[in-house]
This record gives structure tokens, C-alpha cells and sequence, in this order.
């Protein structure tokens, strides 16, 4: 994920925080702002101290990012995302981080229908 597809600032997150719509799951709120010049997505990624250690919160923004990166196909690109991890997110897997993505993601209508991965067994 490239450095242009992150957000940093405060003010940008702010923004959002205001003018974007939020959507939950047990794991991650999703807060979405439509950006209608921008050609790729942008995430940003917040993840509280009371979560566990650096290690922790690290890794849980490295599977937030590679879920991201894996879902590109099938997300919005004129939008910004922005990701807060909650307590419980700190138990997940990579794959079950994923999975709780595309379902906080479908709930806030911006993954295309068909993903693969998503149909029931």
C-alpha cells in the first residue's frame, strides 16, 4: 500500500470524523467519506493504547492494511476509510481479521456483491 493511500493528518482525520458516515461491528468501526477527485482510496488507521502493546496494535494495522490491499478489487476508489480497532480486535487472526472487514465493509455498503471468499459453505 502506498504511502499517498494513507491518511496522516490530523485534520483530514477530523473531517471525516465529522462529515463521514461510521459503521460497527464488534471488532472495527469503519468511518467512510466520499472524495469524488480522488482515483485511488485512502485508509487511516487508529488503534488505542488500552488494546495491548506496540505489538500488538502493530500487527493488528498490518492485517487491517493487507486486508485492504487484498480487497482493492472490489472497493470503492473515490472514498476515504477510516479504521478503529476495538478491544476485541487484538484476539483476531489474519483471516479472521479479513473476514470481519468485508463484514463491517458490506454493512457499510462499499464492497462490490460477489466477493470471493464471502459465500457460504
Amino acid at each position: 500500500m502506498n504511502k499517498q493511500q494513507r491518511i496522516k493528518k490530523n485534520e483530514e482525520f477530523q473531517e471525516i470524523f465529522k462529515k463521514g458516515k461510521s459503521f460497527a461491528n464488534r471488532q472495527f468501526v469503519v468511518y467512510i467519506y466520499r472524495k469524488e477527485q480522488q482515483e485511488k482510496f485512502r485508509i487511516g488507521l487508529s488503534v488505542g493504547k488500552k488494546i495491548g502493546n506496540a505489538v500488538t496494535r502493530n500487527r493488528i494495522k498490518r492485517y487491517v492494511r493487507q486486508s485492504f490491499l487484498e480487497m482493492k478489487d472490489e472497493l470503492r476508489n473515490d472514498m476515504d476509510y477510516i479504521i478503529i480497532a476495538r478491544h476485541q480486535a487484538a484476539t483476531l487472526n489474519f483471516h479472521e481479521t479479513k473476514k470481519s472487514m468485508q463484514h463491517v465493509l458490506r454493512i457499510a455498503r462499499v464492497l462490490k456483491k460477489n466477493v470471493e471468499g464471502n459465500k457460504q459453505k
